[in-house]
């Protein structure tokens, strides 16, 4: 579905009383609305769903997920975006730039979805409708504070429209509360939403969602018991399964594939902005691009094993642009990258004549069947469980590559990780995972790592603390 770029105000009343004759205050206000104006109709209700979505576009999770971790570096101009570095290296303090920008453009997303979940509730329309409208915003709920989580550890826990003192000023959560939180949003959800939506309607999250990503929050807190209930209760549902073909996934109608549980979906249309920007930010210079996020010999270095024919992993190329290789409808030069010599490639196509490169299509996989295969293998080896090596050996399967069996816990587990590396490389997922493998990891994996007490959390933005009272 083509999310439509929606943008409605909510005024909050002012305290102060007008001294003097103010008759205008008596006219209807045009173009502005109040909570209690905006949630009368069925319509509106849609349309503050449908802000929700809107507010996921343009989220520079990348920055964290993949430049923090071992999988890419800055890249770009080397003097541009230079905060970037700081994340990069863990020098990063609370003024930098791009925490400030992600942590409002996550709780912008909060927000949002606190004013549906709570104005929503209240409305006298279609019961089924409320219902998927609530849960569809708690999903996005939850999706924003597992990403939260995990890159500031402690943050405050809103559930309520910022139309109060307190709920503006909220105090530090503990991450337990947090992921206590995520899970209750997720099971609410799971409990709510359908499990598939006409094509007019397609985009929106479904049953699956939920529950792929509830499997995702207990993997991350390693009960593994409720992963794997998570996710066979999404294998009875039967709706998704691997795509044939790989680099299918990252074309042009991606997101419509059985595989794709929930993706963010692109409109070709400059004008709304809602094209895919990750192709701006990651396509070489001589298309337009900045060439940021540039994958390093580490990451290529993973594929360093042969399919069963003798022939590349395919995900290697489907994932970068690398020296001599086809780079759509041209060969990839090692120049276009002076970091690393290596580009993304997942949110790159060649687009059609006459098309800005900010109009690329191409979707921001979130779930895909395939994490979730992976997550299953994981659960079942991390609890002693027999059968790991089964949703293993079929993402392996469609990569071309052999067949395992009869590891020990500790090889599968290794191997687990790397196969999550090379099939999940620049879906944002690197950083949280080398985090949760644990010190020894990922301070083999990252030298420069400062790790904490528990795990290394990023700085709360400098913006927050100054204007919160109860930080």
């Amino acid at each position: 579905m083509k999310m439509k770029k929606l943008t409605y105000s909510i005024l909050i009343a002012s305290a102060a009383i007008c001294a003097v004759s103010c008759s205008f205050l008596d006219e209807e206000l045009k173009g502005g609305f109040t909570s209690e104006t905006y949630y009368k109709d069925a319509k509106n209700a849609e349309m503050a769903v449908n802000g929700v979505y809107n507010s996921l576009y343009g989220h520079k999770l990348w920055i964290f997920s993949d430049v923090a971790s071992d999988d890419a570096v800055k890249g770009g101009n080397a003097g541009d975006q230079a905060d970037i570095n700081s994340i990069d290296n863990f020098t990063a303090t609370a003024d930098n730039g791009p925490i400030s920008e992600f942590w409002q453009h996550t709780y912008e997303t909060i927000t949002r979805a606190n004013n549906v979940i709570v104005n929503v509730a209240k409305m006298d329309i279609n019961q089924e409708d409320k219902a998927s409208y609530i849960a569809q915003s708690k999903f996005l709920r939850a999706y924003s504070y597992l990403n939260l989580v995990n890159i500031f550890g402690k943050v405050p826990l809103k559930l309520a429209p910022q139309d109060t003192h307190e709920a503006i000023h909220v105090g530090l959560s503990s991450i337990e509360a947090i992921y206590q939180q995520i899970d209750a949003d997720l099971s609410d959800a799971a409990a709510a939403l359908a499990e598939d939506y006409p094509a007019s309607e397609a985009g929106r999250v479904t049953k699956g969602a939920a529950l792929a990503l509830l499997a995702k929050s207990k993997l991350y807190q390693k009960d593994y018991s409720a992963c794997l209930d998570a996710i066979a209760t999404l294998e009875q549902l039967d709706i998704y399964d691997l795509e044939d073909v790989y680099s299918d996934l990252f074309k042009r109608g991606g997101e419509d594939s059985i595989e794709s549980i929930f993706a963010i979906r692109f409109a070709n249309n400059t004008t709304a902005q809602l094209g895919n920007s990750l192709n701006v930010w990651f396509a070489p210079s001589p298309e337009g691009g900045y060439y940021f996020n540039a994958p390093t010999q580490a990451y290529v270095d993973t594929f360093d094993d042969q399919t069963e024919d003798g022939s590349t992993d395919p995900r290697l190329d489907s994932s970068i642009g690398r020296e001599g290789q086809p780079w759509f409808g041209t060969t990839f030069s090692s120049s276009w990258s002076e970091a690393t010599g290596y580009l993304v490639k997942k949110y790159h196509e060649a687009l059609p004549e006459g098309e800005a490169i900010a109009q690329s299509t191409i979707p921001q996989h979130i779930l895909r069947y395939a994490d979730v295969l992976l997550m299953k293998s994981e659960a079942l080896n991390e609890s002693n469980q027999s059968g790991a090596e089964v949703p293993l050996n079929r993402v392996r399967k469609r990569a071309g590559l052999a067949q395992v069996s009869g590891l020990s816990q500790e090889n599968m587990r290794t191997l687990i990780r790397k196969e999550r590396r090379r099939e999940l490389g620049f879906e944002f997922q690197r950083f949280f995972d080398v985090m949760r493998y644990g010190k020894e990891y990922a301070t083999a994996v990252l030298p420069d790592l400062p790790w904490g007490a528990y795990r290394f959390y990023f700085p709360l933005p400098q913006s927050e603390t100054d204007i919160n009272t109860s930080i």
